[in-house]
Order: structure tokens, then C-alpha cells, then sequence
């Protein structure tokens, strides 16, 4: 008996979960912001020595576990009472100059690849949502699971939410599969990070990108895909010679909205980006 469309059986859903930071974005997205906060009052010299010191570490030889553990609890105390308004403006006003330039045309080319499957295409992160929504919203990615802190009255309380690191990103992406009807035996992951490992676990398809040390060797243990992206591609038109003096400054205000990655998601709750 012949089956219309709407009689034949629907396959489950396939999913691809993106990390940001150095696996889309080829530098840590909330460090890359860090000159504009300091500028806006956000940061003191001092802090802005010891978190430089925090991103060259973490562009080397990446985080542990311990040290974005670490880095949390030391920048959840900073934040407390900057503006969440200020922050949004800082991100957008920066994803032209300092993030965009620092998107890899691999992940980008990759994103486009599977949304033309028909995947559901989503940036996990451990960075705060204020900056990791319009950088996704520029790639066309329409979901996002992030980090975030409690607000009260416009401002930032100090206190964490949701952290999104290891475990509690495996945990997201297993009730995203229930929710949304995800197959995760044939979805896939990417990251750059051991500590990732939970999360690229969920799936049957694990890619390493940029792996760390630990992750090169679980991912070759486990017989993982590893890939390299290399080539940073801006999405917009190149910046003047003005801003690209701010985007190079950048790195010497490592950026206290990262904590390692300690951003917190407000209502734990799986959201599309603002359009």
C-alpha cells in the first residue's frame, strides 16, 4: 500500500551542539570584550592584570575543571551590581569589531552544513547570555543554552543561576533530546575542551575541535573524530583602523562576564535568541 508523506514513519530529530569559545569563536568571547569594560568603568587596572593573566593561561593551554572553578568564584564578587543593560550594549558594540574577525569560516561553513540537513544547530556555552546571544544570532543560530546571573533591578546580583560546565551541559543536552525529540545516538557535538567531555558523551557523533591536551587523548582513546579550524573569517565588513586598535587592546581587559565560563542560565530554560 502506497504512504503519503503524512502516513510515512518521521526519523527522530538530529541535533548538532555547538561549544563556543575556540571551537566557533577562535578566542574566549567574554575575555575578548574585557578593553570596552574596563573603558566603561566596569573593571580596575588591577583586576584587569589578573584576568589578563587568567586569558593568556586560558589561550595556551585552556581551563580545568578547578581553574574556571576558581575563576568564578572570583568574578561572581566583581560583577555584582554592573548594569545588565550596559553589558548588552558592550556585547553589540563589540561583535562587529573584536568577535566577529574571530569566528572560524570552518564553524561557520559547519553550522550552515547542518542546518541545510535540517538540524536543529545549538551554542551550548559557558559564557554569560548576554554575550553569547548575538554572536549566535549573527551566525543564524536561533538557540542558544547559556550561563547566567540572578538580576534584580537591572543589575547583576552576584549570584549564580546556572553554570554551564561539564556535567550540567550533558544534563541540558538530555532534557533538550526529551523535550524536543532529539536522537542522540545520530546528533553530534563539538568542542575544544576536556572539560566538555560530558557533554560530547551525550552524543553518538563527538567531534574534538582545537582539542586541549586531555581531550586530544580521550578523544583518540575513544576513537573521536578530531578536526582543526584555523581560519578566523569576520562576518561583517572589516573595521577601521580605529577599531581594530580596540579589538587588539581587548585582550589586556580579560573580561569579568566569563568566570572561565561561569555564566549562568536565569530560568534554566532551553530559549531561542532575540531576533
Amino acid at each position: 500500500m502506497h504512504q503519503t508523506p503524512a502516513q510515512l514513519p518521521q526519523l527522530p530529530k538530529v541535533a548538532a551542539f555547538f561549544d563556543l569559545d575556540k571551537t566557533v569563536v577562535a578566542k574566549n568571547s567574554a575575555f575578548a570584550v574585557g578593553r570596552e569594560f574596563i573603558n566603561n568603568g566596569l573593571i580596575s587596572p588591577v583586576a584587569a592584570l589578573q584576568l589578563t593573566l587568567a586569558q593568556a593561561t586560558y589561550m595556551i593551554a585552556g581551563h580545568t575543571n578547578e581553574q574556571m572553578d576558581s575563576t568564578r568564584d572570583q568574578l561572581t564578587k566583581m560583577v555584582t551590581g554592573w548594569e545588565v543593560a550596559t553589558v548588552r550594549e558592550i556585547a553589540e558594540q563589540t561583535l562587529k569589531t573584536v568577535i566577529s574577525p574571530s569566528i572560524y569560516t570552518e564553524a561557520q561553513e559547519l553550522i550552515r552544513f547542518h542546518q541545510n540537513l535540517g538540524h536543529d544547530v545549538i551554542i551550548i556555552s559557558a559564557s554569560v547570555t548576554e554575550l553569547v546571544a548575538p554572536i549566535a544570532r549573527e551566525l543564524g543560530v536561533h538557540h542558544v543554552v547559556a550561563s547566567e546571573l540572578a538580576t534584580k533591578d537591572g543589575v547583576y546580583t552576584g549570584e549564580v543561576l546556572f553554570y554551564a560546565k561539564g556535567p550540567a551541559k550533558a544534563a541540558e543536552i538530555r532534557r533538550l533530546a526529551e523535550e524536543f525529540g532529539y536522537d542522540l545516538d545520530r546528533s553530534f557535538a563539538y568542542s575544544d575542551s576536556a572539560t566538555d567531555i560530558p557533554m560530547l558523551e551525550q552524543v553518538g557523533n563527538a567531534v574534538a575541535v582545537n582539542p586541549d591536551r586531555a581531550l586530544r587523548r580521550h578523544a583518540t582513546i575513544h576513537g573521536w573524530e578530531i578536526t582543526t579550524f584555523k581560519n578566523p573569517q569576520p562576518l561583517f565588513n572589516i573595521p577601521t583602523s580605529r577599531e581594530v586598535g580596540i579589538g587588539a587592546s581587548a585582550v589586556a581587559g580579560a573580561a569579568a562576564l566569563a568566570a572561565g565560563g561561569f555564566w549562568l542560565f536565569k530560568n534554566y530554560r532551553f530559549k531561542p535568541t532575540e531576533q
